[in-house]
């Protein structure tokens, strides 16, 4: 019985932790689909993605505390200004990060993977990325994310 609870304890604890953290990423994602007017379309205890226009979709993925990150994919090359208006409102709530900061990230990452295919921006405390690419299904694609850091310095 003595080996049996402490086994008892951590499993209480793990369980405990495993729903503030479905709780906190369920928070995360309808406070994304609020500030970006965004529609849930998959919603999982870790991950979410939603339908921000016809061209446009976001996703969310929780992390540990402190560790999400979130996406905007748009079917084009040269994505318009609601785009990275998007984007930077999405970061915010993801990172706490001004979003006019991730937007101007945004845009300069992007213009330079439509050059090299691939960029990155780093920020206090997250990483902007930008991918330009061609699928042979859709066409033109472009690819963002902001990802937060662990160190927030």
């Amino acid at each position: 019985m003595r080996a049996l609870l402490p086994l008892l304890v951590f499993t209480s604890l793990a369980a405990s932790l495993g729903a503030a953290r479905a709780q906190s990423c369920d928070a995360l994602i309808d406070k994304v689909a609020a500030e970006t007017a965004a529609k849930t379309a998959d919603r999982r205890s870790d991950y979410a993605s939603f339908t921000a226009g016809p061209d446009m979709t976001l996703t969310l993925a929780c992390g540990g505390p402190d560790l999400s990150s979130v996406g905007a994919q748009f079917r084009g090359a040269n994505p318009p200004d609601r785009y990275y208006d998007l984007f930077g409102q999405a970061g915010h709530v993801v990172t706490g990060i001004d979003a006019a900061v991730i937007t101007e990230a945004a845009h300069r990452a992007q213009a330079t993977a439509s050059k090299l295919r691939h960029s990155n921006i780093d920020l206090a405390g997250a990483r902007v990325t930008c991918s330009a690419m061609v699928s042979p299904d859709k066409g033109p694609l472009t690819l963002c994310a902001v990802i937060e850091h662990s160190n927030r310095s």
